[in-house]
């Protein structure tokens, strides 16, 4: 039988620094459902926060709570910024290289809702794609792709490994501590900005074993993104386009905004969302984001990926706009642990990044704190592991029959459904009639004969309908429009 040390599930920043963290003599696996790079980090645009000095603390801080509405937990916010010093400096001494100006100094932009300059990006508007192929490249451990998890192997509260498909073959995976760094849950929604391996099968498994999963109502939507194409992942333009001076536009080249809110482009992503949201279905107008104000060569070199994605599908940027619609972008809420990113009585389990809720984000992400997020936490996770100390306990037989493992010949039309549901009912503005409406779907499809995939998706689907339901008054991400 073999057996691992660390689990690493996921290979996006979270899992990839956590490996980075754990020494070579560690017997670490980090798996990956498909290729490494088909994951949330590596469409990562804007950038990662970092607190600029020990005096820009109480700001980041601020700033996160303000746009989080004051739902966050402190203490997880006050880590995260404080921390950001030392992972970015370490992150930094390793050998990544951010964008820099002629003298070598560090370049910071700014994104919504923050007070000062503090993201730092790479390779223009290519930040995630960067951090991912530099971590990679740093990475010492086995990574297993094409490894599809479909269990958690938990007895006595104790996790002692995972059920997974590796190569369509199933396997058992046994390891002394299993960290969850598996994403958030954009399959979900018809229209989203995630890898397509992004489909919350963790979370349902959580669902399944009664382990706490935390605002999950929490779900942030980005309001500029092109739906207009045939893929489930629609093409994402990032914040730092506003942050830069990006005007958001109706046909007419008015900029509606500020009818919303006096910051008008510069508000946080949910009021931006909402409003767009709301005009559109208003006034049954398009909605255009417009950089003709930016001078050609300075746009291809701030924004080069976003300029060549658009040129091959006809878009000559700056000087065409662009038609935009908000879609799901990223899951605040999630699996519930402490700030050493433990999960509360599972001995052996531990969750970082998106797939978490640390209570840092509180009831709405502030703009690209979600990387710095991921290696924050990932320090933590990887620090505690080997601080603690590990007894040896002997492996129970797991011997559940998974009959229906992978897809019944119907799942894709329920998949289908299940997104158009949850864009529909469960996304940028919801009604209590129209969450009572998604529930029962989700239920009739849990009812069919479907296989185990579909299951998690729908268990997952369903903790988030509740978790709306929940929460009778609007909050951050949760805009929950009251019956007239």
């Amino acid at each position: 039988m073999k057996k691992y040390d660390v689990l690493i599930i996921g290979a996006g920043i979270a899992g990839l620094y956590a490996a980075m963290n754990l020494p070579k003599e560690k017997k670490v696996l980090v798996v990956c459902k498909d290729i490494p790079w088909e994951c949330n980090t590596f469409y990562a645009q804007g950038g990662m926060v970092t607190a600029l000095n020990e005096e820009d603390v109480p700001s980041h801080i601020e700033d996160t709570m303000a746009a989080g509405s004051y739902h966050n937990d402190k203490n997880a916010v006050e880590i995260l910024s404080n921390m950001s010093l030392e992972t970015t400096a370490d992150i930094i001494e390793r050998g990544m290289e951010f964008d820099v100006n002629e003298k070598g100094e560090i370049l910071y932009t700014k994104e919504a809702a923050h007070s000062t300059e503090r993201i730092v990006h790479a390779g223009g508007d290519a930040t995630g794609r960067y951090m991912h192929y530099f971590m990679m490249v740093q990475n010492r451990h086995q990574l297993q792709r094409n490894t599809l998890v479909y269990d958690l192997l938990i007895q006595d509260g104790r996790c002692f490994g995972v059920k997974a498909l590796v190569n369509h073959e199933h396997k058992t995976i046994y390891a002394d501590d299993v960290i969850i760094a598996s994403g958030g849950v954009g399959s979900l929604y018809e229209f989203n900005t995630n890898s397509r391996t992004v489909s919350a099968d963790i979370h349902g498994i959580c669902v399944e074993k009664g382990i706490e999963l935390a605002d999950m109502e929490m779900m942030q939507f980005h309001p500029t993104v092109f739906v207009k194409t045939p893929y489930a992942r629609k093409l994402l333009l990032t914040e730092a386009l506003r942050g830069e001076g990006a005007y958001v536009v109706n046909e007419a080249g008015e900029r509606f905004l500020f009818d919303y809110d006096e910051r008008g482009e510069l508000a946080s992503r949910d009021i931006v969302s909402r409003a767009i949201f709301d005009y559109k279905r208003k006034t049954g107008e398009e909605v255009y984001l417009d950089f003709s104000m930016f001078e050609e060569k300075w746009f291809k070199k701030r924004f080069p990926n976003i300029a060549r994605t658009f040129e091959a599908i006809g878009y000559d940027f700056p000087k065409d706009r662009v038609p935009i619609s908000p879609a799901f972008h990223y899951a605040v809420g999630g699996i519930k642990c402490d700030i050493d990113a433990c999960v509360e009585g599972i001995e052996g389990l531990y969750v970082i990044g998106e797939a978490s809720s640390t209570g840092v984000h509180g009831a709405n992400r502030l703009a690209s704190n979600s990387l710095l997020e991921g290696v924050v936490f990932a320090k933590r996770v990887a620090n505690y592991i080997l601080a603690k100390e590990h007894e040896v306990v002997a492996i129970p037989s797991f011997d559940k029959e998974y009959k229906n493992i992978i897809h019944h010949e119907k799942d894709s039309v329920y998949k289908r459904r299940l997104r158009k549901i949850m864009w529909e009912e469960m996304g940028v503005i919801r009604t209590k009639q129209g969450l009572l409406k998604a529930k029962n779907e989700i239920f009739d499809m849990k009812n069919r004969d479907i296989g185990r995939l579909l299951e998690l998706r729908l268990n997952t689907a369903s903790a988030i309908v509740d978790a709306a339901l929940k929460r009778k008054e609007s909050l951050g991400a949760h805009y929950i429009e009251s019956p007239l």
